[in-house]
């Protein structure tokens, strides 16, 4: 078997891709009830789709719910982690990655990558938190990269909200919710990638914010839960302590209409000028 990351030739990858889809569709749906709403908002054409995150499984309920056409990409992982994690191993096996390499030239490469998916048809699902959270309920704020992106290559940015994995068990009602296109306009300054990335987070906390809150599963669901969850904060016990004021001052941005949304490239400090791809999921 050749190193991940080594190059694959292109009919072998998309038969990875097809192949890997149809096996998805086939587990996620024998282990969850996965719905998909406002399908009708999915364009036809190249996209950005911004998906908030609550577990290691949401990628392959993304794969199991979403259209085969489109071709579906994902922004990430890191190629340090390329080996690192069943979950990175199949992500990139299947074809359907885009590897980021953090670094001083990352921007260019991730814009390169990315700019190629759409021109094949293609469309590019990332994780805007960076990382995962605890709630079903919650949203953390955004990083800038989804509607970069956007912007850089003229194409729309789609809300895709994921319902119902904070806590996994067998038949769990899985839904995924499409909200409406942002369409770009102009080029990717400052100014209107901050204006995206805020309309993307309000249209995303607009999906979310009425989702119920899940009971602990047993401990098979527990188990199945945190297979390959990767807290950022060490437990999922401290990720819901440190991102309860985020989800108290989102509250409160949402209740009077506004966010105000900082710049930060990936070791999270302010940037004077947009484009720092997102942390990959």
């Amino acid at each position: 078997m050749p190193p991940l990351g080594a190059p694959i030739h292109p009919a072998r990858r998309t038969v990875r891709y097809w192949a890997s889809r149809v096996v998805v569709w086939m587990l996620v749906r024998a282990l969850f009830r996965v719905e998909l709403r406002g399908a009708d908002r999915l364009p036809a054409e190249p996209a950005v789709y911004c998906f908030n995150h609550l577990n290691w499984i949401d990628p392959f309920a993304l794969m199991a719910v979403l259209p085969i056409r489109p071709r579906l990409f994902f922004f990430g992982p890191r190629e340090e982690d390329m080996g690192r994690g069943l979950r990175n191993r199949l992500m990139v096996w299947s074809g359907a990655a885009i590897p980021y390499k953090p670094g001083k030239n990352d921007l260019l490469e991730a814009t390169r990558r990315t700019s190629a998916v759409f021109r094949a048809g293609g469309v590019l699902a990332i994780a805007g938190e960076g990382r995962i959270h605890a709630r079903d309920d919650e949203l953390l704020p955004l990083n800038e990269g989804a509607a970069y992106f956007a912007l850089r290559s003229g194409v729309p940015l789609v809300p895709v909200a994921i319902r119902g994995t904070s806590w996994l068990r067998f038949g769990r009602r899985i839904e995924v919710s499409v909200g409406e296109p942002l369409l770009p306009a102009g080029r990717p300054t400052r100014e209107s990638v901050e204006t995206m990335t805020e309309a993307a987070w309000q249209a995303l906390h607009a999906l979310v914010a009425d989702a119920p809150t899940l009971g602990r599963p047993g401990r098979f669901g527990q188990w199945l839960t945190e297979l390959f969850n990767d807290w950022p904060e060490g437990s999922r016990e401290a990720t819901l302590a440190a991102t309860a004021t985020w989800h108290a001052a989102g509250a409160d941005r949402a209740a009077r209409g506004a966010l105000s949304t900082e710049l930060r490239p990936f070791d999270g400090t302010p940037v004077a000028a947009p484009g720092a791809p997102p942390t990959p999921v």
